[in-house]
């Protein structure tokens, strides 16, 4: 009696691997409970670049399809997604990210295939090196005639500085590349950082339209997203892409801000001017921070 229930029981091999639920005979290629394939095998190269390309990249994808809404109909990308029509489109932190990514290792690049062509040092006729490494009015720090000076900053941070910059013109010039890597390294982490607060002035400006922060966190994210885009642009070395770029930024943003929040001109101009001033300032003090932080660590 106590032998049927064991010779009952399917074999290893008529199990699934993911779920172990019991695959009838002759084994089917998926299984009923899970779905996943009854006889998975290592994946190829092919496949890897299938994943990759098939539904993100093809022409018929989700990105193609979201960037084209993205670039021409502005605003009207979070408006869908606000209204649930989320499907065939890239979802907006994965958009965020994916731009951000290609435009900051384009900016990587650029300054690795310029590196040595602009730097700020030079070497006056008496070989004495001149930098300003920071320059804050109230507090600077830098090499002049030759020698170090630190003004109204911390000690621990002036000891830091005259490490980096009291060197010879050689070591000096290959900080100053490496001191631009480090940059770029982190400008990525900042503006990931500015995110939530640009969507908290928008929910600050638009508090009557009673929209919940993860709804202007969407807008933020999409238009972060074209703003990259038009970055980028400017980095080609085309004056007229920059043109373009630095035109249509102002222009695609009250558009998209009619789009996806409504009201008047005028309003709508002075709560832009607003949430402008401040996310400035905001970015000029959060550069500034990755700056010195690169400049120190």
């Amino acid at each position: 009696m106590s032998a049927a229930p064991a010779a009952a029981e399917s074999p290893p091999s008529l199990r699934c691997l993911n779920c172990d639920a019991a695959l009838p005979e002759p084994r089917p290629r998926f299984c009923s409970t899970c779905g996943q394939e009854t006889n998975p095998k290592p994946p190829t190269m092919g496949e890897f670049v299938q994943q990759f390309g098939g539904a993100y990249l093809s022409t018929e994808g989700a990105l193609w399809r979201t960037l084209a809404l993205l670039l021409l109909r502005p605003g009207e990308l979070t408006a869908r997604y606000l209204a649930g029509r989320r499907k065939h489109y890239v979802l907006p932190l994965r958009l965020y990210l994916t731009i951000s990514v290609i435009v900051l290792l384009l900016m990587r690049w650029m300054v690795d295939l310029h590196t040595g062509s602009e730097l700020a040092v030079k070497i006056d006729p008496g070989d004495k090196l001149e930098v300003v490494a920071i320059d804050m009015g109230f507090a600077r720090a830098g090499l002049k005639d030759g020698r170090f000076y630190c003004e109204n900053l911390p000690p621990r941070i002036c000891t830091r500085l005259e490490r980096r910059l009291n060197v010879d013109p050689a070591a000096l010039q290959r900080e100053a590349v490496e001191l631009g890597q480090r940059f770029l390294a982190n400008v990525g982490a900042a503006m990931f950082v500015l995110l939530p607060l640009f969507a908290l002035l928008l929910k600050g400006a638009y508090f009557n339209r009673r929209l919940r922060y993860t709804e202007h966190l969407v807008a933020a994210l999409h238009l972060h997203a074209f703003w990259f885009i038009a970055f980028a642009l400017t980095l080609l070395n085309q004056p007229w892409l920059s043109g373009l770029a630095f035109l249509a930024t102002p222009v695609y943003t009250m558009r998209a801000f009619r789009r996806v929040y409504g009201g008047r001109w005028w309003p709508r101009l002075m709560r832009a001017a607003l949430i402008a001033f401040v996310y400035l300032v905001a970015m000029g003090v959060a550069l500034g921070v990755v700056a010195v932080w690169a400049l120190l660590f």
